[in-house]
């Protein structure tokens, strides 16, 4: 090995029962490589994850790490100590000195304990350079949504489980990262966050995941597992699209002419007496190379999503001025909407703004606490849902399907047997006799969105469907939306989908109203960016030093024939505010970064104001635009 090698993965084969998952593959992971793992659900990326991190034997081949390496690993069912809070959970892979340190520091200050024992806690913290670290923590925590970081993680969803997970892994010591689907169970914001956040870090990354854009610019190496063999491109996702479709232009010219070959052998030998001599004797064994080469080439399967959409009338649905909340918390103030026949919504907003108790209100999951629903009686939904169904584990695959019906109609006049239709899926025969509970995470997806797709909505929901698909099935899946004629309405992280499907968006805003925004994700990324920046210029025009205020305040002062006497004060006392607020959260911003010794309760609570300036910032700074229009 090499200053620069981490690991080395030299011939390894893996096999799963009959199934060869890899054959002798070879590949390095360097220092300050960003590696995505790619292939087919079942392909097995996760169980090569587990071998380079040494948690699941090889069947052959060797496995070369470097002496003092380390190592953090994002599972994607992350397992945590009953009792422990968020804190703990987030601290679990950092060394047992510094946790124990912060967090009797910490118990010290809540408890009031003798000022001696808090000064030499204070030294310990210092000595271990524990308060940029709990910075980090904090910070992280809450990039992720994870404000209460003594809230018990038993308490916690599963998708904040994840996020506690991804924390961890990204707070602690390494020199490898290895993450599998980390943008699973994030919002939006916090992907482009964990994006930005990795693009900046210098250290190696091993990352599975199906969101293109994000393997596009984070990642600088593609390992495909394809055919049992690993394939590298030493280059992002669009790189390697680009040099995939000339590797496979490549093999089909040698493959056909490898068939050419064998049908001429083929005739050749048919033709030839049963006594042969030395010569024809070599031109069998050629033969037998040829065919022994031919049977070794597999047809890959394409993956075709079938299903006839039933007629949907005139009415979709009404959204009629609904509202929600959960005890004191806001999800949703009278919101209006009615669908058009055949539009394609896609949801956006924070985790916890209410996106899915919107679908789960239109689907009579959940019921409004104001306002009414109005269903169409020819609407025929499809719910896909964030969270697998409760598979009966011991039912094979085709009987599951089955239970449904022996027979879908997927064109008019055109029907299929639930056996065709599962391998037009992907399940080969032998895997649609297998028992659920032996098919990976992806494969489960897979055959619940068959199901769903099988009993022909006019009507689909989709809770991220992204979510544990691989990348091939996740490009038929779109092929298909894009021509399917009913209704979509689509909850999803993934911004290479979300651009691809929808038409417009529902963005639910921080004051729990929800915007209809015309344009897919990328559209509204640079509106938000320009409405962010328009906004800035105009905080720039209007707070100035505070030395400059009165002439400001003159300036202004002259230049309101269009305001009521009232409005004038009203525009001059928002100046004012606008002023003091600015300050107030430069301060903080200040006081958060200078390494200042606080005691947690004090950070969240300089947080906590933070995000209420900045709340009554926006409101002044919208109350000042609105005056200053009336002015123009």
């Amino acid at each position: 090995m090499t200053d620069e090698n981490l690991i080395q993965i030299q011939q390894v084969s893996k096999n799963f029962g009959d199934l060869a998952l890899f054959e002798n593959v070879t590949f390095t992971i360097n220092v300050g490589e960003k590696i995505a793992l790619i292939g087919r659900n079942g392909c097995g990326k996760s169980t090569l994850m587990k071998i380079i991190l040494g948690e699941e034997p090889a069947d052959s081949g060797n496995i070369t790490r470097r002496r003092d390496l380390k190592i953090s690993f994002l599972d994607q069912d992350p397992k945590f100590n009953d009792g422990e809070s968020i804190l703990d959970g987030a601290l679990r892979h950092v060394s047992g000195e510094i946790t124990s340190v912060i967090k009797e520091y910490e118990n010290a200050i809540n408890s009031g304990a003798d000022a001696d024992v808090i000064s030499e806690l204070s030294h310990k913290m210092d000595a271990l350079n524990a308060w940029n670290l709990e910075t980090t923590v904090i910070s992280t925590l809450s990039r992720l949504g994870l404000r209460d970081i003594n809230q018990k993680i038993s308490t916690l969803s599963g998708g904040a489980r994840k996020r506690v997970a991804l924390a961890s892994a990204i707070i602690s010591d390494h020199d490898l990262l290895v993450l599998d689907e980390p943008t699973n169970h994030l919002d939006l914001g916090m992907v482009e966050w964990l994006e930005e956040m990795l693009v900046k870090e210098k250290k190696a990354l091993l990352l599975v995941t199906h969101d293109r854009y994000f393997l596009d610019n984070v990642c600088n190496k593609i390992l495909e597992i394809a055919d049992t063999q690993i394939y590298t491109y030493q280059g992002n996702y669009s790189y390697y699209l680009e040099e995939k479709e000339h590797r496979e232009e490549v093999e089909q010219r040698t493959i056909a002419h490898l068939r050419n070959t064998y049908r001429r052998e083929l005739e050749w030998i048919r033709r030839q007496p049963q006594a042969r001599g030395g010569k024809s004797r070599s031109r069998i064994d050629r033969f037998d190379v040829i065919e022994k080469r031919l049977k070794s080439v597999r047809s890959e399967s394409e993956l075709t999503l079938a299903s006839k959409a039933n007629h949907i009338g005139s009415k979709i649905i009404e959204l009629c001025y609904i509202s929600k909340k959960y005890d004191e918390k806001v999800l949703l103030k009278e919101f209006y909407y009615n669908f058009a026949k055949g539009e394609k919504v896609g949801i956006v907003g924070q985790n916890g703004s209410g996106k899915t108790t919107l679908l789960k209100m239109i689907l009579n999951e959940v019921r409004p606490d104001s306002g009414e629903i109005n269903i169409g009686q020819t609407v025929r939904f499809g719910y896909y849902s964030q969270e697998l169904p409760k598979f009966k584990e011991t039912l094979k695959v085709v009987d599951y399907i089955s239970e449904i019906a022996d027979q879908v109609e997927v064109q008019q006049g055109v029907k299929l047997s639930a056996t065709n239709l599962l391998s037009r899926f992907l399940f080969a025969p032998s895997r649609q006799h297998d028992y659920i509970y032996k098919l990976s995470g992806g494969e489960k997806r897979r055959l619940q969105l068959c199901r769903v797709l099988m009993e022909n909505p006019n009507f689909l929901i989709l809770d991220e469907p992204t979510n544990d698909l691989d990348i091939a099935t996740l490009s038929v899946l779109e092929e298909y939306l894009m021509e399917f004629k009913g209704n979509v309405l689509i909850v999803s992280h993934d911004r290479y989908f979300m651009d691809r499907i929808v038409d417009h968006l529902f963005v639910f805003n921080p004051d729990h109203t929800v915007k209809d925004f015309p344009g897919n994700y990328t559209d509204y990324r640079i509106w938000k960016e320009m409405s962010d920046e328009k906004e800035k210029a105009e905080k720039e025009k209007t707070v100035k030093p505070a030395e400059a205020a009165p002439k400001r305040e003159r300036n202004t002062s002259m230049n309101k024939p269009k305001l009521s006497y009232k409005e004038q004060r009203l525009l001059e006392q928002t100046e004012i505010d606008i002023d003091n607020l600015s300050k107030e959260k430069k301060e903080i911003e200040e006081r958060l970064g200078s390494g200042e010794q606080m005691s947690n309760d004090e950070i969240m609570k300089l947080s906590s104001r933070m995000q209420e300036v900045i709340e009554e910032l926006d409101e002044k700074e919208m109350i000042w635009l609105e005056l200053n229009e009336k002015i123009s």
